[in-house]
Parts: structure tokens; C-alpha cells; sequence
């Protein structure tokens, strides 16, 4: 991706895109000094749909920046870079497996949960890795943080992000700038990347499920890592 002028192009327009929309919404903190209400996430959602990789590169640095200029800088900054950095990785990879199209379009039943399974394990595996390493920091309780981030995240991702995508794609793609075009390749579908979304899957949605129950921080630190490797295989 870095090899490609657009392809970094599309980066810092997704970081700015990110970061701006953020920033008003900082008078609305949920988590104070942590987290916010925040329908910007969308934006990720939307980005990696439509630009792929750029997406989560975008997120990770306009998270960064959005907790620079609010104020909110700090080591937990380094967790929120590679939870958003999934945030916008997971979509349109989710999407490209499940469905074998880059398309974004909702035709049936199947592509609706579809779509609703990925802004879910998205949010989750953003919440689990957050959640973790702030609770690592002791900066917040595990249990408070991952359950704000997963909730927050589904909710705006699902309700605005579906139709940004729906309205944005086909317009960016007659501009030739959907990420498939402007890589010139197509992500292929192997056992493997259907392994890395099942255990992406099991991951988050585990180690959300594990932290309502009470479990204890060894059993969601190994959650978090299991979201890590399926990272690498999706």
C-alpha cells in the first residue's frame, strides 16, 4: 500500500476525515479522558469499504491525532492506535471474504447480517484490545472501557455507517478510487483467511462475553491476543 501515491493519499484523507469528526463530540465524554460518544466511527467503517488498508492505517493515525488536539494524549494512545487500526482493517476484509465481492451492497437477508457480523467483531476486537491495554495501564477498569467501546462502536458503525457506504461506493469507484482499482489486485480467498475470521470472531466476541462474566484479566489478555493473530490472517 505504501508503494502507491493514492493509496497514501487516501490514508491522510481518512486520518483527517477521522480526527475532525472527533474532535466536537470531545464536550461529550462517556469514559472522561478516555472516550466519547462517538458517530465519527463511522468513518472508519465506511473508509475501509471503500479504500481498504488505507482505512486502517487512516483510523489508527486520526485516533492519534483526534487524542492529541483534545487533549486526551497519553500511553493508552498507543491501545487506541492498533484498536482503531482494526476497526478499519476488519470491514472490508470481513466483507471481501464472506461475500467474495468488494462491492458493498445490501441485496438480502445474508448480506445484512453480513454486514451487521462485521461492524459487531470490528467493534469488539477494537473494544478488546483498547479495553486491555488501558486496564493493563490501570488507567480504567477493564470492564467499564471494553463494554463503552463495543457498544458505542456497534451502534454508530451499523446505523450511519451502512448508509455512508451504500451512498459513497458507487460514486468513488466511477472516480477509480476504490481499493481494489487503484491497487490493481484483489485480496484472495483461501482456508486460511476463513480460519483468521472465525477466530477473529470467537476472539472479540469472547472477550467481550468473558468480561461480563467476570473472568479474570489472564483469561481476556489471552482473548486479546487471539485478536492480535487473527489480524494476521484475515
Amino acid at each position: 500500500m505504501w508503494s502507491n501515491t493514492r493509496m497514501v493519499v487516501l490514508t491522510a484523507i481518512c486520518a483527517a476525515l477521522y480526527a475532525g469528526l472527533m474532535l466536537p463530540f470531545k464536550i461529550a465524554p462517556i469514559v472522561p479522558g478516555f472516550t466519547e460518544i462517538r458517530p465519527g466511527i463511522a468513518i472508519p467503517l465506511t473508509c475501509s469499504f471503500l479504500f481498504g488498508p488505507a482505512a486502517a492505517w487512516g483510523a489508527a493515525i486520526g485516533n492519534v491525532i483526534g487524542d492529541i488536539w483534545g487533549g486526551m494524549i497519553g500511553p493508552g494512545s498507543f491501545f487506541g492506535f492498533f484498536g482503531n487500526f482494526l476497526m478499519g482493517l476488519i470491514p472490508y476484509k470481513f466483507w471481501r471474504i464472506l461475500t467474495g465481492k468488494t462491492e458493498i451492497e445490501i441485496k438480502n437477508a445474508r448480506s445484512v447480517l453480513v454486514f451487521i457480523l462485521t461492524c459487531i467483531t470490528a467493534s469488539s476486537a477494537c473494544a478488546v484490545i483498547i479495553g486491555w491495554g488501558l486496564d493493563i495501564l490501570k488507567l480504567v477498569p477493564l470492564r467499564i472501557l471494553a463494554n463503552v467501546v463495543a457498544i458505542n462502536n456497534s451502534i454508530f458503525s451499523a446505523l450511519l455507517g451502512l448508509p455512508l457506504s451504500l451512498a459513497l461506493y458507487k460514486r468513488v469507484k466511477q472516480w477509480g478510487l476504490i481499493y481494489s482499482d487503484v491497487m490493481k489486485q484483489k485480496d484472495s480467498v483461501s482456508c486460511a483467511k476463513g480460519f483468521g475470521v472465525i477466530l477473529m470472531i470467537l476472539a472479540s466476541a469472547g472477550g467481550i462475553i468473558s468480561v461480563n462474566l467476570g473472568i479474570g484479566n489472564p483469561e481476556f489478555t489471552a482473548f486479546a491476543v487471539l485478536t492480535i493473530i487473527a489480524s494476521f490472517f484475515i
